[in-house]
């Protein structure tokens, strides 16, 4: 959500499994403890470019426990005095800050930082998903399909109807055909009796 007018998350939906959030050059100044509530496993956090001016206000990410990486540059709370030493003594949990520890090691390839433990990247491609989600535990596809597949069978249906009339139309054709041989080869064996 970069440069959308953001001035608060009041509204935010619950997003559980989120770990990646972008904020970046929005008008948010405070409301940051909705994060906690709603986001609760994020581990990356970009705010920078925001109206961010006091420690108080990032104290609020205290509660976000497995946050390892915290972007604030661009906000007014990076010209404080101590501003580094300050936010990694408030949150212990963060280890990289506007993209460097406290050593000034820069943080490795944000990409990389994508990656989930099992080396996958944790969003996917666009249009990705695991298979078995769709499949409730009898292995029968879930209710829940996506709208892609809903428009598919749909157009399949479609087909399969087609097709069932064609072969009815050809069907129907033939016997008709075969009706009139029928009536033809009739027709000639009451001219071979006269």
């Amino acid at each position: 959500m970069v440069n959308v007018g953001l001035t608060s998350l009041a509204k935010l939906p619950s997003l559980p499994k989120l770990r990646k959030l972008e904020l970046s050059d929005n008008n948010l100044s405070g409301s940051l403890e909705m994060l906690s509530e709603k986001c609760p496993n994020l581990t990356y956090l970009n705010l920078s470019g925001n109206k961010i001016k006091e420690l108080s206000t990032v104290e609020a990410l205290q509660h976000l426990k497995s946050l390892q990486s915290l972007d604030l540059f661009n906000c007014e709370i990076t010209s404080l005095e101590e501003y580094r030493e300050s936010v990694f003594e408030l949150l212990p949990q963060v280890t990289y800050l506007d993209g460097f520890d406290q050593e000034d090691n820069e943080a490795p390839d944000s990409e990389a930082e994508d990656e989930d433990e099992d080396g996958e990247d944790g969003a996917g491609p666009t249009g990705a998903y695991d298979e078995e989600e769709d499949e409730d535990e009898d292995g029968s596809e879930s209710a829940e399909a996506g709208l892609g597949f809903q428009v598919n069978r749909t157009n399949q249906d479609d087909d399969e109807e087609d097709y069932a009339e064609e072969e009815d139309d050809d069907a129907a054709g033939a016997q008709g055909q075969k009706r009139k041989r029928e009536v033809d080869d009739e027709g000639e064996e009451d001219d071979d009796d006269v």
